[in-house]
Parts: C-alpha cells; structure tokens; sequence
C-alpha cells in the first residue's frame, strides 16, 4: 500500500538513467544553430522574394490575350491584410490567449490607416518606377525612421548612423538618376515615369517609418503580445481597405478581373500566403537570432530581389546604377557588422530599420 507523495523518494533506476543520458556537445549545439541559421535565412529569403516578383508581375505584366494590367492596388492590401488577420487570430486562440484588444481601438486603427497607405504607395509605385528602382529607393527607409524616432520617441542617434543615412540616400539619389534609358512602365509615356514614381516611394517612405514608430511607442506603452497588435492592425486595415474599395467602386471590378484571369486570382492567392509566411521566419529569425542577423539577411534579401527582378523581367541597370547599388548595399553591410563588434550594450530587439515593430515585415 502506498501511503503519500512518493515523488520524492530516491529510485536508483532513475538516478543511472540521468547518468546515462548524454549532455548535448559542443558540436551537436553549434550543428542544431546552423540548421536553425539555414531555416530561417532560407525561409525569408524564399518567402520574400517570392513575394517581390509576384507583387511586380501583378502590377506590371498584363493578363489575358486582351494585355489587361491588374489596376487594383487597395485590393490587394485587403487580400493581404485578411489573410494575416486570420492566421493571428488562429495563433491566439490556439495559444489560448485573449483576444481582448490591449490599447484603446482608435490606435489600433491610425497604426492601420499608415499601414495601407504605405502598402498602396508601395503598390501604386510599380506602375511607374521598376521593382530595382523600388527595392533600392526601401533601403533609405532609416532615414524617415530616425526623423520619427527623434519627434515621436525622443530618440538619439550616433554619428555614424546618420553617415550611413547618408551615403544610403547618396547611392539611391545616384540609382534613380541615372536609369538606363530602355526601361518602360507600362503606366507612362516612354522612359519610366520617375517623378510621379518617386513621389510615391517618398509617400511609402514617410507612412512606413511613422508606423513602425508608433508601432515601437505603442509596445512600449502597453503590455501587448505581438498576435494582439497584429490582429487588431490588420482587423483594422480589412475593413479600412474594404470600405476604400466599396467608395471607390473598385471592389467588383478586381473581383470581376480575378474571375476572368484565373492566373491572377491565384497570383494574388500565392502574394497573401508568402507575405503571412514571411511573419513566420521575420518573428523566428529575430527571436532566435537577433535583430543584427535579422538586418543582414534582410539587405541580402534586397539584393536577391534586384537581381532576379533584372534577369526575369529583363530590367537594364547602366554602370552608375551599378555604382549607386554598390554604395548602398556596402554601407548596410557596413552598418551590420559594425554593430556586430561594437562593444556596446545590446538594445532591445528590434526589425532592420530601428522599431520593435511586428508588422515591419507585412508587405
């Protein structure tokens, strides 16, 4: 008969078999981190790119044997947005967490209104500038930020940030100027309708960097779980976008164009999955391994993206575009690794441009 907790007692069977079991090597660890590494690098990188030429082929390439261009951006924001909306409310509720919203709704909602404005911007560009030009002209995103960051969050940056802001908007100054001449939007007359275009990318460059600010300030001021800001955001945009789309009486006509043109019905079904995916890996890779490697596979990312966007698209890039690549690209690698052995405390974890913010990956 037992009598009690016996949990206590000591069992000699069980004391051999902890003996037994064998600690994790040196090597075993270091072999598990790069299957981690492989994971999560090859996860952005494929969802990302992806991403990319779908969003270019989407916006740029015309459907059907009549050449119709898919003209709908906001529509797009609304596939995107209730496709992540409805995975991070299915995160929250298999991890049994609330669903109660954390802040008051209405900030929620402004996070919501920047957010679509950025991604229409971002969408609305590729009609006048190519994917290279845009891709590139996103790298200057830290310079908006760091203009948020010292209004809205009082933040102070080092010498060597603004030298690297610098020769960031230097070398996309130079990529944008200079564009080879045989480069068409299918949206302009002639040569790639750059103002207009520019226009947008400095409106997409303004919008995302006030949200992920406010993103950072609303973290900081509110106990939130990421799924819960994430799911009211993108709740929020659903019915931002929809609204937009029914005033606009634009919300038939994509519905009506996706059903002609199966093959952009399902380009837009793989543009929602890929870009929730892309949340996966962006939260796994920061948590794992930091927001440095985040940053640096990120600009790898960027890279890749131009370089298939030239060979599948058959985009020509003149030698000071070449030029103005390199000066980017060198000066956030630069950025990286500096940070890498600097021997300062480490911040808090953070996405490639300077915010905490979840939604930085949402395209």
């Amino acid at each position: 008969m037992v009598l009690g907790d016996q949990s206590h007692k000591y069992d000699p069977s069980c004391a051999e078999w902890a003996m037994a079991e064998p600690l994790p090597t040196e090597d075993g660890v270091k072999e598990n981190k790069l299957w981690k590494g492989v994971f999560a690098v090859s996860g952005i990188l494929i969802t990302l790119v992806i991403y990319g030429v779908l969003q270019e082929k989407i916006m740029r390439v015309p459907y059907g044997v009549n050449k119709e261009y898919f003209k709908y951006s906001l529509f797009l924001v609304f596939c995107n947005r209730i496709t992540t909306s409805a995975v991070s409310a299915g995160s929250l509720v298999a991890s049994k967490k609330a669903l109660d919203p954390v802040a008051p709704v209405y900030k929620y909602c402004l996070v919501s209104v920047t957010n679509i404005l950025t991604t229409t911007c971002q969408y609305e560009a590729l009609k006048y500038v190519s994917f290279p030009v845009q891709t590139l002209a996103k790298c200057a995103k830290m310079i908006p930020v760091m203009i948020w960051g010292t209004f809205i969050m009082q933040k102070k940056y080092k010498g060597f940030d603004y030298l690297v802001a610098f020769l960031v908007t230097l070398g996309c100054s130079i990529f944008i100027l200079f564009p080879a001449g045989t480069d068409f939007s299918p949206y302009g007359k002639g040569r790639e309708n750059t103002v207009w275009g520019i226009s947008l990318m400095v409106g997409y460059l303004g919008f995302d960097g006030f949200t992920s600010t406010f993103q950072d300030k609303l973290f900081k001021g509110y106990d939130m779980e990421i799924h819960n800001q994430i799911f009211y955001t993108t709740l929020c945009s659903c019915v931002l976008s929809l609204t937009g789309l029914i005033f606009q009486g634009h919300l038939l006509l994509a519905v009506d164009f996706v059903y002609r043109h199966n093959d952009c019905f399902l380009d837009i079904v793989l543009l929602s999955t890929v870009a929730t995916a892309s949340q996966f890996f962006i939260s796994y890779t920061i948590r794992t391994f930091g927001a440095l490697t985040f940053a640096a596979i990120m600009t790898t990312r960027q890279l890749v993206s131009i370089m298939l966007s030239c060979i599948w698209f058959g985009h020509p890039l003149s030698w000071e575009q070449w030029i103005g690549a390199i000066i980017v690209f060198g000066s956030l690698y630069s950025k990286t690794f500096w940070k890498k052995v600097s021997p300062a405390p480490t911040p808090p974890q953070q996405t490639e441009n300077g915010s905490s913010s979840p939604l930085k990956g949402i395209p």
